[in-house]
């Protein structure tokens, strides 16, 4: 069938007016840009979804997404956060030299306390004041900034041991340290990073997602 010139650009015209309307339906946005695309062969990259804490994917039921970077040096200020909540940072204004640690209740992920701890000029009577009595249960997020080590004793060290640190043992002056442990756990803590002041070339990062069951007894390191 041979169309007329004038039905020929009805014809034209409507697919043109469709294949606007398919774009626009399919893509939504700049309705010219989508046109282009399909033209072009060119798709728009999709926003990378944003999960809690910054990682790269949801965190399974009964899980705990948590996120610990240590401090750069003496300049950059240590970030703790739980369940895409900051917990430490410089913005909140209450990260210090030493050691940076946040008690977090371990059955319902509720914040009890935030503290730092002077391990360059302060007294680690404090310190000790503030580990020795935990209840079980209690997670202990931990993040060095400076120096974490020169005032730290035998029984601020086993301390820390109980709790499920390797490597508190051999922490050392500017050493840069992260650790999540738990008052009560009978197994070393998986989570946990230590870096020579010698060999930092970055601030060791976890960012992880756990979960800890029958007294801590079982840690489940997915990422």
């Amino acid at each position: 069938i041979l169309l007329t010139a004038p039905l020929r650009g009805v014809v034209v015209l409507l697919l043109v007016g469709f294949t606007w309307l398919l774009a626009s339906a399919l893509f939504g946005g700049d309705s010219s840009l989508s046109v282009r695309n399909i033209f072009t062969g060119k798709m728009t990259e999709p926003r990378p979804r944003r999960y809690k804490c910054g990682l790269s994917a949801p965190c399974p039921p009964k899980h705990l997404a948590f996120r610990l970077v240590s401090g750069a040096a003496n300049v950059i200020g240590p970030k703790i956060c739980l369940e895409d909540k900051m917990l430490v940072s410089s913005v909140k204004n209450n990260v210090g030299r030493g050691l940076n640690i946040a008690l977090v209740n371990g059955v319902t992920g509720e914040l009890l306390e935030t503290k730092t701890f002077d391990m360059w000029a302060g007294d680690v009577s404090n310190l000790l004041k503030f580990l020795r009595p935990l209840h079980e249960g209690t997670l202990v997020f931990v993040a060095s900034f400076d120096d974490a080590a020169t005032k730290l004793n035998d029984e601020s060290r086993r301390l820390f041991e109980e709790l499920g640190s390797t490597a508190v043992k051999e922490l050392a002056f500017r050493d840069s340290w992260v650790f999540v442990g738990a008052k009560g756990i009978e197994n070393k803590s998986p989570f946990e990073q230590d870096v020579g002041k010698d060999l930092l070339q970055h601030s060791p990062v976890l960012h992880l997602c756990a979960t800890f069951a029958n007294s801590f007894t079982l840690w489940d390191k997915l990422f």
